[in-house]
């Protein structure tokens, strides 16, 4: 799903003109810790009501701010887990979504993009999941599907993301049992390196741990 396919104009767009306070105001009114601002239909950046709340005087323009304003914007043809990625390595509760020319297309709200992940990952069915990582050479559908299928399980839905800092693959499973331990210790044992997990199973060991600190991150 492309983000513009979940983008809003719900939420106000801010201008130089506006002063702190009603920028403040509008955050509040709509629940919200960032807002864009523009130049006519131009997108000028993103400020932060921690931002705001640092200036001297709250009756100063926003043109006097500028210095504070973050160039943070997803494309409208981007992927919507490009806007999830985003939104929580900077912390957003609203990312802004512009054209090629740059001008403001609407904004999609943090918890938009939470809810439309969770639909993405199936969260709300019955299942397990698991994260492996490896070279993107050595990735084989077929393969990972045998092994699901020999522990009596089925792939109901597969991603792959590629890590910029690492340039390893992550491939994300969802299963249709939420006993995953057995299909874990399968990966293992053909040395595919199992990032997270999560099943029914109450674990003890430290993917668990990687698991809950992954969702908590995410905070889905």
């Amino acid at each position: 799903m492309l983000i513009r396919e979940l983008l809003s104009q719900t939420l106000p767009y801010l201008h130089f003109h506006d002063k702190v306070y009603q920028a403040l105001q509008l955050m509040n009114d709509n629940q919200v810790t960032h807002l864009p601002i523009v130049d006519g239909e131009k997108y000028v950046g993103l400020i932060s009501e921690d931002d705001l709340l640092q200036t001297d005087n709250d009756h100063f323009t926003l043109d006097q701010l500028e210095q504070s304003f973050a160039s943070i914007a997803v494309k409208e043809n981007a992927h919507f887990l490009t806007a999830v990625q985003i939104a929580a390595e900077n912390g957003l509760s609203v990312v802004p979504i512009i054209t090629e020319d740059n001008d403001l297309a609407g904004t999609v709200t943090y918890n938009n993009l939470l809810r439309q992940a969770s639909e993405f990952m199936s969260l709300n069915e019955p299942g397990g999941l698991i994260v492996i990582e490896m070279e993107s050479n050595q990735y084989s559908f077929n393969e990972i599907s045998k092994l699901v299928e020999t522990n009596d399980a089925q792939i109901t839905q597969l991603n792959t993301t590629n890590d910029a800092e690492t340039g390893l693959m992550q491939v994300t499973i969802r299963i249709n049992k939420p006993q995953v331990s057995d299909i874990v210790a399968t990966f293992q044992r053909y040395e595919y390196n199992v990032k997270y997990f999560f099943g029914e199973e109450l674990y003890t060991n430290e993917l668990r741990t990687n698991y809950d600190n992954l969702m908590n991150y995410l905070k889905i």
